[in-house]
């Protein structure tokens, strides 16, 4: 049902007391159609997920004509939590969060099942009501899109989560009981009967109406498989899930191209697992339905939700409001550099360069100089190309697709890469010319920063960057021996020609 706005969901109490800084934390997830446990590194930065599994247990499967929990999936599902509570502690977790979401809250056994489990485990199991699990999933994106502005759906098993975003602000929400094995055990597999059952429910949300124009946010396991078709469907050239975008007209075309499908053809397509295909389909009418109605500009799809949520209440209220990609970046720096210059003394030092950045540019341009150390272990004839590869997928949050593409082009320019390379040309048509520019502008300018100071902290910060209409001149103390070297030379003259500029040495 459809519920108030704000005050009813942004609220509540958090799910769990916050851990202190330093250890572990993991979120055992006991959903509708798996049981999955995550566990983030939880250091003086946000947490990186360093271990992620699930388990198939279709909990929720029946429990629309019988309202009792599938009973292989009980008996999979404690199996399961089992083994996750003991690889938890092996794997020195301080804090273990376990929740359950819309099959166990339903469920007339869901009472007897989360005894059972917490019997089993030793450990509480917070069941999730409606209100908690929207905003869950709400906070979990906003962590990686900060301004997200239009509707967050949370497709689960059991239940479709929807929130109302207003610039990055939480504001109304309405749980429905349309998650894909509800859907399609409540229409008997008949899809015209799923797609009224899918228009009735959403006809109860009456500002879903008010969306037109704006981005629709969808999670879920089995949107995030859908959007694997369509990366593959419309030869989009980076296969990462997180902030893949396609607008309105494409994402309505190909989810009633999908929810059409034969089973045979389901069987066929790459990138999904066996045990999505089946009620694929009607993941994928859900979305077209919710598409039709609230008429989007386009739709980003998410691989950060509840769960990411959960895990940021379970942090120091100062670590839940850093920057996810800058935290991330610098946890790496920290992790794989040696010796190297640190990521403000580059961005100090660059920003000469960049008179009119956004603050957006600024903050791409703060991650590449921390990750341009990252291939310094790396054989040097496969250094830009790794570290490219690096780049593009890493896993972290915040990053639009064009974003990634732009930071993975300046790192591999940092290690003497060309952006016209074969290797490297089926992302460019995400960039605009000034964009792939920029990326090599920065490269370079962390290639030489890099030598200039033989990547050792300290020594950058002695010179400086001056900009004229005309001129890049790189500013040096009077004891310049450390500096001066037939590498600074060359890696500024080409520099400075790539900004159309002619360079000098001064001081």
């Amino acid at each position: 049902m459809a519920a108030p706005g704000d005050a009813a969901i942004a609220e509540r109490e958090p799910v769990a007391e916050p851990a202190q800084h330093g250890g572990r934390v993991g979120v055992v997830d006991i959903g509708s159609n798996t049981v999955r446990l995550v566990v983030y590194e939880a250091p003086t930065r946000l947490p990186i997920p360093v271990f992620n599994e699930k388990a198939q247990c279709a909990l929720g499967r029946g429990i629309a004509t019988t309202g009792k929990l599938n009973p292989e999936g009980v008996t999979e599902a404690i199996r399961s939590v089992r083994r996750f509570v003991r690889l938890a502690a092996a794997m020195g977790v301080d804090r273990l969060e376990m929740v359950a979401t819309a099959a166990v809250r339903d469920a007339d056994d869901g009472v007897a099942f989360t005894r059972r489990v917490e019997r089993a485990c030793g450990l509480p199991v917070h069941v999730l009501s409606g209100a908690e699990e929207a905003r869950l999933a709400a906070v979990g994106l906003l962590s990686g899109v900060h301004d997200a502005d239009g509707v967050l759906g949370d497709l689960g098993g059991g239940s479709l989560d929807l929130v109302g975003l207003n610039h990055g602000t939480i504001g109304e929400y309405a749980t429905l009981p349309l998650g894909h094995l509800r859907l399609a055990e409540d229409s008997g597999g008949d899809h015209q009967k799923a797609r009224k059952i899918l228009d009735a429910q959403l006809d109860t949300v009456p500002w879903l109406s008010d969306m037109g124009g704006r981005a629709i946010y969808a999670v879920g396991g089995s949107w995030r498989a859908l959007a694997r078709v369509m990366i593959d469907q419309t030869h989009h050239p980076l296969h990462v899930i997180d902030n893949y975008t396609i607008g309105f007209f494409d994402a309505f075309r190909l989810a009633n191209l999908v929810a059409g499908l034969s089973q045979s053809t389901l069987d066929r397509l790459t990138g999904v697992a066996r045990n999505r295909v089946e009620t694929l389909p009607f993941a994928t009418m859900a979305l077209a339905a919710l598409l039709e109605l609230a008429g989007p500009r386009e739709v980003v799809f998410s691989g950060f939700g509840m769960r990411e949520g959960q895990m940021l209440e379970l942090l120091p209220e100062d670590l839940r409001h850093q920057d996810p990609l800058i935290s991330a970046c610098e946890s790496q720096a920290e992790r794989t550099g040696r010796f190297a210059i640190r990521g403000r003394e580059l961005l100090d030092w660059m920003t000469p360069l960049f008179a009119d950045e956004t603050e957006d540019e600024k903050r791409l341009r703060h991650a590449a100089c921390l990750l341009s150390d990252i291939g310094w272990s790396e054989h040097p004839d496969y250094r830009a190309v790794h570290a490219y590869h690096r780049v593009l997928r890493i896993p972290y949050a915040g990053l639009t697709h064009e974003a990634r593409v732009q930071l993975a082009l300046a790192v591999l320019v940092r290690y003497n890469g060309d952006v016209d390379d074969p290797i490297v040309a089926p992302v460019h048509n995400l960039l605009e010319n000034s964009e792939l520019e920029r990326a090599r502008i920065v490269g370079l300018a962390l290639r030489l920063a890099h030598t200039l100071a033989g990547s050792a902290p300290g020594l950058l910060s002695q010179t400086q960057l001056k900009v004229t209409k005309t001129r890049l001149t790189l500013e040096l103390p009077k004891d310049r021996a450390v500096f001066l070297g037939e590498a600074v030379e060359r890696r500024l003259r080409t520099l400075a020609r790539t900004m159309n500029l002619k360079e000098r040495i001064g001081g």
